[in-house]
Formats: structure tokens, sequence, C-alpha cells
């Protein structure tokens, strides 16, 4: 019996030994066979550049990944990797590379500014052995026409390069975004999009006048010829599920030639800071289309000098406030002094500058930096790892509810933990929830976001979950039937696709998470993805599935 216990254990061993090298050869065969009918096409194509294609074996391979991710969480070893990085310098080799994943059977991600909250955009969490990154760095030129209010901008720019162009074209036209410079507009406008110009013009996907899209036949489609239902997804209903967005045409909008803006920090002891936010749930939504209020409550030091002279610190709740205004300083304060006088903003508050400096000023970049600053693509803030969720209010919180949320922040480090709350009504309103797939529209009078940062890498666990402690305790008093959420703040504990086993996932399995980002938007998408990609070759963790 002993005899045959050992040979058991050892012919087992053997059999695990035999069947493992068979798939790493397996894989090893599939990865060759790709980067080969890859570099077959790309050399065939009539571009005057190469692509650069990144392997693990290749020194700047950790670079080029690591370049662009901005949440430190995915730099971890055990983040799965992708066996190539393609940099492609024309929308053939995005053709070719769709072509040829198609035809060994591999996924692909698509990055464009690395701002994507789960990683999705250059992570597989199922498919690990089997995956590539089209990172659209390369297709990033924006053309920007002042006669016609419209631009041209590829998949790969920031929305820094595209305020940059616009800046140096025009002092009198904008486009609705948000204002970190750094986040690619590949996935802002897919998304959605929204920022200090949304209650005056909408989300930067409400101003899309055409784009161009590689499908799952390599075909790149305009407008015209991808058609209505395609073109109604793409916006704002995530385009990875249905192709590959190259290139985006933007209707710009007027701006005055200066906004006036203000960033300023309040102490939550304070009753009349309370009282703001009071007010400002009430309020925010309604006031004139051409000013944003936006908020932030976060823990702080406070530094005091007590009666003996002696420097005293601790722990205080503040917020932070942010406003900008499509007008003069005279007509701001006029404003916030009717509509938010607990605030008491003082005029040597406010600044008067051109409305693509406001991005400057709201990025933390000196006064009189030039815009070229705007072209980097490396952030101003530093990330860390971190975790987000986000909600959307209809009505007022109690103010019980708002004292004890504040109350959580204490909680975790100081200054890590952030509660962002972001005013809607105005244009938003105005726009029908099925006009494009982003259906948080009238009835929606702010967004939360609630976002945590650590630093060691061990303790991501304790900080994620206090994150959910607070989602969790916000439930009665945010949407209902579904809870809705971002698309863009992607979250992957609304649930994902079955791409682990394999298998299929059902409708119904993927409308837990799905109606969440799209409320009844997500059936229609549903069967856009039927007729656009009916086999499922662009398919993630939380891509919409065909029907089968």
């Amino acid at each position: 019996m002993k005899y045959f216990t050992f040979f058991s254990s050892s012919f087992a061993k053997i059999i695990i030994i035999f069947l493992f090298s068979i798939l790493v050869s397996a894989s090893a065969y599939t990865h060759g066979d790709f980067l080969h009918c890859l570099s077959s096409h790309v050399s065939s194509s009539t571009s005057t550049h190469e692509p650069i294609f990144y392997t693990p074996n290749e020194s700047s391979y950790s670079t080029v990944l690591n370049s662009s991710i901005q949440n430190d969480r995915f730099f971890s070893p055990s983040t799965p990797k992708p066996f190539v990085i393609i940099t492609p310098f024309h929308v053939s080799h995005v053709q070719a590379t769709v072509y040829c994943a198609k035809k060994h059977g591999v996924q692909i991600r698509t990055r464009s500014g690395g701002h994507d909250y789960e990683g999705l955009s250059y992570v597989s969490y199922f498919n690990v052995p089997k995956f590539v990154v089209i990172d659209l760095r390369n297709l990033s030129s924006v053309s920007v026409d002042v006669e016609s209010k419209s631009a041209w901008v590829q998949a790969g720019a920031t929305i820094g390069e595209l305020y940059y162009a616009i800046g140096k074209k025009s002092e009198n036209l904008g486009f609705p975004a948000g204002d970190c410079h750094t986040v690619g507009v590949g996935g802002l406008f897919g998304g959605g999009g929204y920022g200090y110009l949304a209650r005056k013009y909408g989300l930067s996907a409400d101003n899309i006048l055409d784009a161009k899209i590689v499908d799952a036949e390599g075909k790149i489609l305009d407008k015209k010829s991808m058609g209505e239902d395609l073109f109604w997804a793409i916006r704002g209903g995530g385009p990875a599920s249905f192709g590959i967005v190259v290139a985006w045409k933007v209707r710009l909008v007027p701006v005055p030639k200066k906004v006036a803006v203000f960033d300023v920090s309040r102490n939550l002891e304070n009753d009349a800071t309370k009282k703001l936010f009071h007010r400002w749930q009430r309020r925010a939504y309604k006031v004139d289309k051409d000013l944003t209020v936006y908020m932030t409550f976060r823990t702080a030091v406070s530094s005091t000098i007590d009666q003996n002279g002696k420097n005293v610190t601790k722990i205080v709740l503040q917020a932070d406030i942010r406003g900008s205004f499509n007008g003069g300083v005279d007509k701001l304060l006029e404003l916030m002094q009717k509509e938010f006088p607990e605030l008491g903003l003082q005029r040597q508050e406010c600044l008067k500058m051109k409305w693509v400096e406001s991005f400057l000023f709201f990025n933390f970049f000196r006064s009189g930096e030039s815009l070229d600053v705007l072209l980097s693509k490396k952030s101003n803030i530093n990330l860390l790892s971190f975790k987000v969720k986000s909600d959307f209010v209809k009505e007022p919180i109690p103010n019980d509810v708002f004292e004890k949320m504040l109350e959580m922040l204490y909680e975790e480090d100081v200054g890590k933990a952030l509660i962002f709350v972001f005013p809607f009504g105005g244009k938003m309103s105005e726009i029908s929830e099925s006009a494009i797939p982003f259906p948080h529209r009238a009835g929606n009078i702010y967004a939360f976001q609630y976002q945590l940062s650590w630093e060691k890498e061990d303790e991501e666990e304790k900080h994620v979950n206090w994150v959910r402690r607070l989602y969790d305790y916000l439930t009665p008093y945010v949407s209902k039937n579904p809870r809705a959420t971002y698309f863009n703040f992607k979250d992957l504990d609304l649930g994902t696709n079955n791409l682990n086993k394999g298998g299929h996932t059902s409708i119904k399995q993927a409308s837990i998470w799905g109606t969440k980002y799209f409320k009844n938007n997500f059936y229609r998408l549903v069967h856009v993805k039927t007729k656009i990609d009916p086999t499922n070759f662009f398919t993630y963790e939380q891509s919409i599935p065909p029907l089968r």
C-alpha cells in the first residue's frame, strides 16, 4: 500500500508537470504566432512609422507599462501583466492588432490615459496568459477648427493636450470635461465626462459630433458608417465593449475671455461651514448655470498657539471648496453672497484668468506657469494606491447623517480619505436620460465620490473595507432601484462577467452591475453589442455581453 501511494503521488506529479509544460508551450506558441502575425501585417501597411512592441523580455517593458498607471495598487508584481504592449503610430496598426488578436484568441485591453480606477484598461484578471495592451499614447494629435467650433482629437490624447490646443487657437472657446489634465480622452468621453462646464453644456459625451472606431472585423467606421445605434452606445456606454475608438470629433463651446475661480478651505469645527453644506445640497444644483461650486471633505492637521505661546496641533475636519464662474469676480461674489453666504467668500480669495488657465490653477501649477505644462502626462498629485466608489443623490441627506459621515473620516490616516460632492442640475437636467447611455440626469442633485488612498501594500484590505463601510452606511440616502453609480468610476464590487470560467455571462447577471451604471439604457447597449460584436470579441470584466 505504501509503495502504491508513493507511486500514485509521484505519477501525479509527473502528469502535472507534463500538463503544465504543455500549457506553457501552448501559451508561448500562441504568443509567438500573434507577434509573427502582427509583424507581418504591420510591415505590409502603408504607414511610414513602425509601431513599437514591448515584451516582458525587454528592459523598457516595465517602464512603458508603468508610465501611465495612475493607481499604485496595480504596480504590484502580483498584478497580471500583458504578454505584449503595442504602441501604434497609425490606425492601421490598431487594425492589425485586432485582426491578429481575433485570429489567435488573444484579448485586448485599450489604454488612453491610464486613470481607470480598477485598472481594466491594462489588467486582465481572468485571462492572464493571453491578453495584450494597446497603448494609444502615440495617437494623440489634436486639430482645432475655430471657424466650425469643433476639433478632432485622437483617443490617446489627454484632456490637458486638448485644452492646450484649444487655448492656443482661441480665448473664447472651451470644451466641457474634467479638471485633471492627465486623464485620457479615450476613456473620459467613452464613459461620460463631467466637469466645471457640465451645468452649462452637459457632459463631454453630450458634445461628441463624430468618431472613428475600429470594429471586431478591423474596419474603420465613422458616424455615418457605424450607424445611429453604435454612435449612441460609444458616447457614455464604454466603447471598449464595441471596438477601439481612435479619434473623436468634439463640439467646442463658447466661454468668456476670462473666468473667475476660487479654491478655499474651511474648518468644519465652524458651524457656519456645516450649514454651508446643508445649504449647498439644496441650492448648488439650482444656481446660475455659469456657476459650479464643488466640495471635498477630509481630515487635516490644524496648528494653533495656546495661551502659553506653545504650538498645539490637532486633527480637524476640513472642507475644500472650489468654484468656477463664467464671468467676472464682481458677479461671482454677488452670486456667492446670495446663494452661499455661509462661505464668506472674500474678493482676495478669487482670481480672474483665461478659461484654459483655470486648469493650471486647479492642478496646483504655479501662478504664471506656461500652458506647456498641460502637455505633461504626469499628474501633479501623488495618487498612491486607492479605491473609489460613487453614488448619485436625489434628496438632501439629513444633517445627522452628514455628521456621522464626516466622523468616519477620522478612522483613516490624515488627509487620505476624501468625500467629493459635485453638483448637477442646469443643462444636465435638460437632457433626456436616454439621449446617450449616461442616464443620471433630471432628479439627480449631485454626485458622491468616496476615495481612500494608502501607502502600505499589505493594508489594502483594511482600507478598501473602510470605503465599503462608508458606502453601506449611505445606502438609505442615495439613489435607489437601482442604486446608481458612474461608469467612469468603475467598481468591481458591483460584479463582473464570467471570464475566469471561460463561460457565458447571462444578461440577468450582467444587469446587476449594468443597470447601476446605465439604468434601462443597459438593455439597449446589449442590443447594440449583439448587433455589432455577436461573438463577444471585445470583452473584459465589465463589458456589455451580447445575447446568446
